[in-house]
């Protein structure tokens, strides 16, 4: 007889059906596992004999084989210790077969056969449901498998709670989906003295999703600014909520079992590694840009990120995935996120003041600023300079308006972008800045006089193809901020105002913006 319960594997935020098959002979006592298991799921096979050692059970003095199938598919994770040891119980005759066929199963086991936590149940849990199969998984995540909308979930602490509740002795009462978490609390906006054009850069960035970066000096307040972005925006729609919580999920960051609305604002540190911001490893995980799906991905300092890595953010910012192809591995994660990034204009960050400003001006901003591609460079779609702020502003008093009054004016400007695209039925795009090709060219075709601007600036300013249509959806942004149906010269001319020549293609300056 063979034992069997199904079980998965991930591949990016694939799930791959994975069947657990237990048969027991005669011959000497032996217990292999086989079907391309790594480390973790060939050690599984102490952790499973201590956990049936721990309620009482010993295994059969018999040849066990547990196969993994299909058997040409690499197996990593220790979450195939549950299934591994519902498949032992049911050859030994401890479970029953007919019910453990209707479950799908994963789990890390403890020595003395708790049920520990493991990466990916929400997304297990929707294939399971997919497939009209229940789940079987750890106490701690029944919540999180709940969101799956999956009738049959069983989250037990421990293997024997599970024994008993298919014995009878000991029914499992069904995960209750816990409530999402409170409204994060972010900065306000108002705790920003001066700096108007850049807060209102900043509005519209957060209103369109466009990328921005921020050129200034230190403590011009950059990060400020941009650790008050997250507070701008609009919470997550349902569906995003489950795009962003099962990458989340996959990644291990799921705790609780609670869904959060926020959306998600990643910073790392510009030591971080090529993997560690796009993904991968010996054991591929989502990166950095995949975690800030739906949200902010907010890197500082710009220039001192290696330049493989910063190269490495082309293909996200385009096709809003990232791809990790290994010699073992290929897998494709989601990474729509919204880039906001922030630098000094030179190494010294004082450049254009005299009294500050080392000796190698302007030549040290050259250098230092053309460390940033000119490819990367054209696909930021916001360039703010953001200039030092002077003592008279920081003894002025609070400004009026803070994050509420601005967030409200993003929610509009969010819901007009939402309602159009529905109208013009374009699947998976939500934002003027994922509008693209003839669905851009309909919906933000300036008028007469704003497209003879457009063409004269992208002459005189030698504006790539991928430039001239940024522009264009930065004024579809400014015209739907307006409330204006068509775009018009002055919106083209305001997002012209916010396009700086890329490095080595003009004078360097502290406030080198190209003004339309």
């Amino acid at each position: 007889m063979v034992a069997r319960i199904a079980t998965a594997a991930f591949q990016g935020i694939d799930v791959l059906d994975v069947d657990v098959q237990v048969q027991m002979t005669g011959g000497l006592p032996a217990f292999s596992v086989v079907g391309l298991p790594d480390k973790a799921v060939a050690e599984s096979r102490e952790r499973v004999r201590a956990a049936l050692h721990a309620m009482g059970l010993a295994l059969p003095p018999k040849r066990i084989t547990v196969n993994l199938a299909p058997a040409d598919l690499a197996k990593e994770g220790s979450h195939f210790d549950l299934p591994i040891a519902l498949s032992l119980l049911t050859a030994m005759d401890v479970l029953p077969a007919d019910d453990m066929v209707r479950y799908l199963a994963l789990g890390e086991l403890a020595l003395d056969g708790a049920l520990a936590p493991v990466a990916g149940v929400l997304p297990a849990a929707v294939h399971a449901n997919a497939r009209d199969l229940g789940l079987i998984c750890p106490a701690a995540q029944g919540g999180e498998a709940a969101w799956a909308g999956g009738a049959d979930i069983l989250a037990a602490p421990n293997l024997l709670a599970l024994v008993n509740h298919f014995k009878g002795s000991q029914v499992l009462a069904p995960p209750a989906r816990p409530e999402a978490g409170e409204a994060a609390q972010y900065p306000d906006l108002a705790d920003i003295k001066g700096q108007e054009t850049a807060k209102r850069g900043l509005e519209i960035a957060a209103s369109g999703g466009h990328n921005l970066l921020m050129v200034g000096p230190p403590g011009a307040g950059k990060s400020m600014l941009a650790q008050r972005l997250p507070g701008l925006l609009p919470p997550l729609a349902p569906e995003e909520i489950l795009e962003v919580s099962m990458v989340q999920s996959l990644a291990g960051e799921l705790t609780g079992g609670g869904l959060s609305r926020q959306r998600p604002f990643r910073d790392p540190h510009h030591s971080a590694s090529l993997p560690a911001l796009i993904g991968g490893g010996m054991r591929v995980r989502p990166g950095e840009v995949s975690l800030a799906h739906q949200g902010v991905l907010f890197l500082d300092e710009l220039p001192e990120f290696q330049r493989a890595t910063l190269e490495s953010l082309r293909q996200p910012l385009e096709t809003g995935r990232a791809a990790v192809a290994r010699a073992n591995a290929h897998v494709t994660y989601p990474a729509r996120f919204q880039l906001i990034a922030a630098m000094n204009p030179c190494r010294c960050g004082y450049l254009g003041d005299a009294a500050q400003a080392c000796s190698k001006a302007p030549k040290c901003a050259e250098d230092y600023q053309g460390r940033i591609s000119g490819p990367l460079f054209d696909r930021i779609d916001i360039h703010l300079d953001v200039p030092a702020v002077s003592p008279l502003d920081l003894d002025l008093p609070p400004p009026g308006e803070g994050t509420a009054q601005v967030a409200a004016r993003v929610a509009q400007a969010r819901a007009i972008q939402a309602d159009r695209y529905k109208r013009e039925r374009a699947a998976g795009i939500r934002t003027n800045a994922q509008a693209d090709g003839e669905l851009l060219d309909k919906v933000a075709r300036p008028d007469d006089a704003g497209r003879k601007l457009l063409v004269d600036a992208a002459a005189r300013l030698g504006l790539s193809a991928r430039g001239y249509h940024r522009v264009l959806r930065v004024a579809r942004t400014l015209a739907d901020m307006d409330r204006s149906d068509g775009v018009a010269r002055l919106h083209v001319a305001e997002a012209l105002s916010f396009r700086r020549l890329a490095p080595g293609r003009g004078a360097v300056s502290g406030g080198g913006t190209a003004r339309g």
